[in-house]
């Protein structure tokens, strides 16, 4: 893959792009507004990306960030990162009708959390504090889980019993540092027990290996992807890990800067996990035409994972949300008749 004097190539990355969690959750979506009829509400924002969000908005999902803000007797989707048992019963408590969406990738982690919990473990959870993974992960046992964030963070850690201690991670990190965090924890609990499967998450992975490969001979590397996206943010790291001179993160071929492409001859093209293939040919646009014609696939890693859609789109969620309010009156107004 080495580029003649002169000419502008862009090594895109594959695999890119939608993983098949962020695939479920979206297509749960449209299919609940199609089935249901709008509004449908979702707490935070089904995928982190820009233009999903605007996508579904158009089309009638109503985002919100508490689970009090959805009216009474409405469907409520919770979004692919995962929720805490707490928001299960905040919507039980207003009458709501719900859709899980969150990625079977991310409820493994849940079970985990909660196994180790009822074996009283010391669990040590690796992540970015505030990241809505997280605090769903952390509500599933709040009095066992420490959070980590990154291996500066291992020095304040601090467990009950050293011999039962165990990690889990946040899906979307950086492999690399999630490896140096977990072996600056087990230089300090020596028996530090490792989850029965890699926490990380096959896509992300993929997505970070195929950035390692083509950042050697990128001069830059410009990841579509949204700032919020924790997925996204690690894969510009990766590229200048990898050896890319610059990496830059953008929602839309708009935002790229001309004055990136000084003296580079070849870009590299990627995306995060929650990103629609359709801002990648809209950057593949772009840099066509001005020059960058050539385009090489970098192929890390195939994948054809699929996941079934939640189960909850089986059933009639507009009559249970209607029954669930009838109920909830019935009761208030025998409660005042009395």
């Amino acid at each position: 893959m080495t580029a003649t004097p002169g000419s502008r190539r862009v090594l895109l990355a594959a695999p890119r792009g939608y993983c098949a969690g962020v695939d479920r959750a979206v297509i749960a979506v449209e299919k609940a507004l199609e089935q249901y009829g709008a509004p449908i509400y979702v707490r935070h924002e089904i995928v982190h990306n820009k233009y999903v969000v605007q996508t579904l908005e158009k089309k009638g999902a109503i985002f919100v960030e508490e689970t009090a803000e959805v009216p009474e007797g409405s469907i409520v989707m919770f979004s692919a990162h995962g929720v805490a048992p707490t928001v299960h019963e905040e919507a039980a408590e207003r009458k709501l009708a719900t859709i899980d969406a969150t990625c079977p990738l991310v409820t493994k982690v849940h079970k985990e959390a909660v196994r180790f919990a009822k074996e009283d473990f010391d669990i040590l959870l690796i992540g970015h504090e505030g990241h809505e993974e997280v605090i769903g992960t952390s509500g599933e046992a709040p009095d066992h889980i420490t959070l980590v964030d990154g291996p500066d963070d291992v020095a304040n850690v601090e467990v009950r019993d050293p011999d039962r201690v165990v990690w889990l991670s946040q899906t979307t990190l950086s492999v690399d540092e999630t490896m140096e965090t977990v072996d600056a924890l087990k230089n300090k609990f020596p028996n530090l027990l490792s989850p029965p499967s890699d926490d990380i998450c096959y896509a992300t992975q993929n997505r970070q290996l195929a950035v390692k490969q083509m950042g050697a001979e990128a001069d830059l590397v410009i990841v579509v992807g949204s700032r919020n996206s924790s997925n996204s943010k690690r894969l510009v790291e990766v590229a200048k890990l990898a050896g890319a001179r610059a990496a830059y993160l953008v929602d839309f071929a708009a935002e790229i800067d001309e004055a990136w492409l000084e003296g580079v001859t070849t870009v590299g093209v990627t995306s995060g996990a929650s990103v629609p293939e359709v801002l990648v040919e809209e950057v593949l646009e772009w840099l066509t035409q001005r020059g960058y014609e050539d385009v090489e696939i970098v192929k890390a890693a195939e994948e054809s994972i699929t996941f079934s859609l939640p189960k909850e789109l089986r059933r009639d969620l507009r009559a249970e949300a209607a029954e669930l309010a009838a109920k909830a009156e019935k009761a208030a107004a025998a409660v005042a008749g009395e």
